[in-house]
This record gives structure tokens, C-alpha cells and sequence, in this order.
């Protein structure tokens, strides 16, 4: 992997480990020649999260972020390529289409098996490598990892969910990733102190980075949080920043955050 096409690594010290794995933008050259004019808009990005988490370093967070579009390699799908929702609608490791269903490639530009082969080793491997190196390093020093997950999604999407997504949609693979009650007990955090609404472990329960490494056995707990982009955001071409609702959003996601150490902190003191 080149040096441009490297995850983004900021470390800090605390026992929070942000993975922003949707937020990459770019895609090599040579795959946006196989791919529709619709893919350069990169229309399913979880825009602008660097910026809304910009407070992570308050909290002397670890913060891992890639640079490419989920359409070159979705880092939070299995290698295997299994859907982690059985009988729902959803994209692939490497998406064919937008969550609109439009196609990404162009008739007969489909990635071959030797393709997707190379993307998984060249791209999905070197993230995956940095959050274990990550989370490793952050247990060292703490003996737990807090590992958050980071998305935002189009409020409305027929394909995914009907209906208009809540503001807060934090998964813990029911309860399996994380400390048991902890994403219920953000949700209420969400709803008590705030206008905005919230559910645990709905229809976004934690793709394959919450599944794969929260082991509350090993004291790894992650936990997903799917914001609706509507709150702090314009879901329409450009997708324009809107930092009014951004002032607004970016406390309660903090305060939610400062439970949740909080709520670890006090499971290992006990």
C-alpha cells in the first residue's frame, strides 16, 4: 500500500479507540476507469465525522480513519465477504452498487475474483492490521479498550430501513461486543438529556469491525454508533457541513463517549 492509500493514524493515551472506517474519499485511478460516473460521487460516504469527532482529542483518544471510498473496500464487511445481516438488502466487501442501487461499474467491469483478492491485501488488510496493533497497544497501557465506532448514513434509505432512521442508533451485537446494558444505557443518556432520538441495537447492531473485536472477555468493548446524518448535515449533493447543527450534535456524542469510559472505568475497579 502506498503511503496516500494508508489509514490515518492519530494516537492518544486514553483507553478510547475511534475507527472511522467509511470516511475515505478516494479512489485509485485505475479502479474509477472501470467505474460509472455515479461512483465519483462517492454518494455513501460518512461525511465530514473527522470534523464532528474533532473533540476526540479532549479525550486523548486513538483515532484511526482511512483515505479511500468504501466503494474501492468496504473495511467493515468480512473477508469472506458474509452478510451480516441474513435476509436483509445490503452492500458487499466491494460494493457493485450505491445503497440508491445504482451501478458502480460499467458493463463487463465487474471486479474479478483476482481483483477483489488484490483490493482485500493491498487496502482492507494494512487497516485491520493498525486497529489490532491499536487496540493491543491501548490494552497494554490499560488493560481495557473502549472501541468506538464511528458511521453516519442518510437518515432515509428504502433499500436499508423504512421509514426515517433515529438521530442514534448505537449497536453492541446485542450486548455480545461490549459490557452488557451499556448501549441501552446510551440510548437513554440520548433521549433524557437531548431532542434527539436514539435506539440500542436496532437495525444497525454493529457491522464486522464491532463483531469481530468486541470481546468483552478480553476486555475489548466496542460499541457502533450510526448517526443520521440530517443531524448535522444537508444529505443532498454537496453534503454540506452544517456547523449549527454540528454545535449541537457533537456534545451529546461526547457525553456519551464519557460514559462509556466512565461506565468501564468502574467494571475494572470493581
Amino acid at each position: 500500500m502506498t503511503m496516500e492509500h494508508s489509514p490515518i493514524l492519530h494516537q492518544g493515551n486514553s483507553p478510547l479507540l475511534i475507527s472511522i472506517p467509511h470516511l475515505g474519499t478516494h479512489i485509485p485511478d485505475e479502479i474509477l476507469a472501470t467505474m460509472t460516473p455515479v461512483a465519483q460521487r462517492v454518494d455513501d460516504t460518512d461525511w465530514h465525522l473527522d470534523r464532528l469527532y474533532d473533540f476526540a482529542s479532549e479525550l486523548n483518544a486513538t483515532v484511526l480513519m482511512p483515505t479511500l471510498s468504501r466503494y474501492v473496500i468496504d473495511l467493515n464487511r468480512p473477508p469472506n465477504d458474509q452478510n451480516l445481516y441474513p435476509g436483509q438488502n445490503t452492500t458487499g466487501l466491494l460494493p457493485v452498487d450505491t445503497f440508491a442501487e445504482e451501478p458502480l461499474y460499467k458493463a463487463g467491469q465487474l471486479p474479478s475474483d483476482e481483483e477483489k483478492t488484490r483490493r482485500r491485501q493491498l487496502y482492507w488488510e494494512p487497516y485491520h492490521h493498525a486497529l489490532q496493533q491499536e487496540i493491543e497497544r491501548i490494552k497494554a497501557l490499560h488493560g481495557y479498550v473502549l472501541l468506538w465506532e464511528a458511521h453516519s448514513i442518510r437518515a432515509y434509505i428504502s433499500r436499508l430501513f423504512e421509514g426515517r432512521l433515529p438521530d442514534f442508533n448505537f449497536g453492541s451485537a446485542s450486548d455480545q461486543s461490549a459490557l452488557a446494558g451499556l448501549a441501552d444505557e446510551l440510548a437513554q443518556l440520548v433521549t433524557s438529556q437531548s431532542s434527539y432520538s436514539a435506539v440500542a441495537n436496532g437495525r444497525f447492531k454493529g457491522g464486522y469491525i464491532t463483531r469481530e473485536y468486541g470481546k468483552p472477555d478480553q476486555h475489548v468493548h466496542a460499541i457502533q454508533l450510526e448517526l443520521a446524518q440530517l443531524s448535522y448535515m444537508d444529505e443532498t449533493p454537496p453534503y454540506a457541513y452544517d456547523p449549527e447543527r454540528a454545535a449541537q450534535l457533537a456534545p451529546v456524542i461526547k457525553a456519551c463517549l464519557t460514559l462509556a469510559l466512565e461506565r468501564l472505568a468502574q467494571h475494572y475497579a470493581s
